[in-house]
């Protein structure tokens, strides 16, 4: 994000942008004003000794847009995040990033609720495939599914551990039609063979499932 403080030389004179608004008796920008800053960019809202703190909409050139709360000249607090893409973020930020609960929607319409850390998700949350309708409820981990989910669909559901976005070890899949499999999933080597002769195969490392028990449901 450009700061109020940056400058552009013009013919040796720095341009801070333009700023109408409220100033204290330092002539800090103090209290309520709009900003028009050297890229571009506007901010509309409120100020504490020259930096953006509190309430405002801070609007980019590139369309993407912030609307909420700011500390100290950055995102701080609940807001709310137009990215140029269509995707937005509704939640919480701590110095400049999203962090704590927050609902992303992606540009696809895919959904994600529950908490972030470092711009990633990370701790317990929900994301919904729209395409599909898929959900999967649990655990994350810098951004991918891990340690323990439910991987929701629409006849059927696996609930058991996640390491990397990949179902692992125990777990259990249980279908609306009235059972119940008990098993596990194990890492097993698997060769991709390349499209043509003059590329090599590769071995990748996949979940596989071993069923141990079917259970029926009363």
């Amino acid at each position: 994000m450009s700061s109020d403080e940056e400058s552009v030389e013009d013919e040796g004179v720095p341009y801070l942008g333009e700023y109408e608004g409220d100033r204290n008796e330092e002539e800090e920008r103090h209290g309520k004003g709009k900003a028009k800053l050297p890229n571009g960019d506007v901010y509309e809202g409120e100020y504490s000794h020259g930096k953006r703190h509190g309430q405002g909409t801070y609007k980019f050139q590139n369309g993407a847009r912030y609307t909420g709360s700011y500390m100290n000249g950055i995102k701080h607090g609940e807001g709310t995040f137009l990215y140029p893409d269509g995707s937005k973020y509704e939640g919480y930020w701590l110095n400049d990033v999203r962090h704590g609960r927050g609902k992303y929607t992606y540009p696809n319409g895919d959904i994600y609720e529950g908490e972030w850390a470092d711009n990633q998700r990370h701790g317990q949350g929900e994301y919904t495939y729209v395409e599909t309708g898929s959900k999967y409820r649990g655990m994350w981990v810098h951004g991918k599914m891990d340690e323990v989910g439910e991987l929701i669909h629409a006849n059927h559901r696996y609930s058991g551990g996640f390491l990397q976005d990949k179902p692992s070890g125990k777990g259990k899949y249980v279908f609306d039609h009235g059972c119940e499999m008990r098993g596990r999933y194990e890492l097993v080597e698997v060769v991709l063979e390349p499209d043509n002769e003059e590329e090599e195969a590769i071995t990748v490392v996949e979940p596989k499932w071993k069923i141990e028990e079917l259970v029926p449901l009363d």
